[in-house]
């Protein structure tokens, strides 16, 4: 089997192990090992940095493990996904790994900021006073292949159809 790391800031979530149980078993419901950054056994022994860096450590380890990288690009936080999430997504390409990701919200990044910043309709400025790229995508423009889902099991439709070339 497969194994599929899934990346997200479902770490943060108050059942966070509960909600990794359910992905886990979603994903071998699909025919792949599911991988969950909270299966990682770390000490919390140390500074917060030495704790932040053996987290760090051991999930980079489990994407080097893994074929498949699965990322939840849900806003985290504010408007944007998770950046530590980003960051596995980037370093998993990096890898030449098979990365997807899913996003509830997968209307143009233009479209989603306007109405969650409350701006006229033909804004092209954010709240922060950055401009807003429109390449009529969901999210950044560096992801432009990876979204392909509004949910983890959506996501794996496709994984599996693409795996099976009927995709």
């Amino acid at each position: 089997m497969k194994k599929i790391y899934l990346a997200g800031p479902d770490v943060f979530e108050p059942n966070a192990i509960e909600v990794g149980e359910k992905l886990k078993q979603l994903a071998y419901q699909y025919g792949f090992i599911g991988l969950f950054p909270l299966d990682n056994s770390i000490s919390t022994q140390g500074t917060p940095h030495e704790v932040a860096r053996a987290i760090r450590t051991a999930n980079i380890k489990l994407i080097e493990s893994a074929d498949i990288i699965m990322a939840n690009l849900n806003p985290f936080r504010g408007i944007e996904p998770d950046s530590g999430t980003v960051f596995e997504v980037g370093f998993a390409t990096a890898l030449k790994k098979d990365v997807y990701c899913y996003a509830h919200d997968c209307r143009e990044m233009i479209e989603r900021i306007r109405d969650m910043q409350h701006l006229s309709a033909n804004s092209m400025i954010c709240q922060g006073g950055k401009m807003i790229e429109n390449f009529e995508l969901s999210h950044n423009l560096m992801m432009i292949d990876q979204v392909v889902a509004v949910d983890a099991r959506s996501c794996l439709d496709y994984i599996v159809k693409l795996e099976r070339g009927t995709a």
